[in-house]
């Protein structure tokens, strides 16, 4: 059975989060380490709980999810897996800089998620789901025999992620929202970029953004905008 810890890490309280079986051999998502303590943090857990990393996967580009990958990479000789639509976008993680928040490192991609619908470890197997929106690669992260979803910056308990940013598009949020994540089912734990996680059910019942849509106050439309119905 998977098991996941959860470290914050960086000015913006990313959720880095550590996947791991009865194998010991574990995948570290969206490694947001961006100071030398974090990244000691981070070694310390992996080390107390005896645990081998084999892939360093991330959920989208973002420079605070991928500020701890080259440590990652270095640490442990592991390969960097990110859909191929994000390499825009983590090209641009050095622009961070003007706001102090300064990317040791663009990592190299050895795995484009756009060409693969699995990850393996251990004894353990976690499904990609594109998810695009908050950007063009971004992806959902998902262990249907632990029914836990990790959502990046797509779905945050009772909001959504951001869509003002480059790449990002609010009618493909919530598409990939509405129709990836929900049917995943009601008992679906969410795990979030950012914040405390959630459940399906507890979104579909009080997150703002798809009550509107679901109750059909607003039609999101890929192809033509978002229409506020009367």
């Amino acid at each position: 059975m998977i098991k996941l810890a959860t470290l914050t890490f960086n000015p913006f309280g990313e959720n880095t989060y550590i996947l791991f079986d009865e194998t010991k051999k574990c995948v570290i998502v969206d490694a947001g380490c961006y100071t030398e303590q974090e990244r000691q943090v981070l070694g310390a857990f992996i080390a107390k709980n005896g645990l081998e990393p084999t892939w360093a996967l991330n959920t989208h580009g973002h420079a605070d999810h991928i500020c701890g990958v080259e440590f990652v990479k270095r640490q442990w000789g592991v390969p960097f897996a990110l859909h191929g639509n994000d390499r825009p976008i983590l090209e641009m993680a050095h622009c961070y800089a003007d706001m102090g928040f300064d990317v040791e490192a663009v990592p190299e991609v050895e795995c484009d998620l756009a060409e693969v619908k699995t990850i393996a470890f251990g004894n353990s197997e976690l499904q990609i789901i594109h998810t695009p929106g908050h950007t063009p690669g971004h992806v959902a992260i998902y262990a249907p025999e632990a029914e836990l979803l990790l959502t990046g910056d797509l779905l945050f308990k009772e909001s959504i992620g951001r869509t003002d940013l480059p790449g990002g598009d609010y009618s493909s949020l919530m598409d990939s929202i509405i129709e990836r994540v929900i049917p995943l089912g009601s008992d679906t734990r969410i795990f979030p970029g950012h914040g405390s996680h959630s459940t399906v059910a507890h979104e579909v019942m009080f997150n703002p953004f798809i009550v509107e849509v679901l109750r059909g106050d607003v039609n999101y439309n890929a192809k033509g905008g978002t229409v506020h119905e009367n």
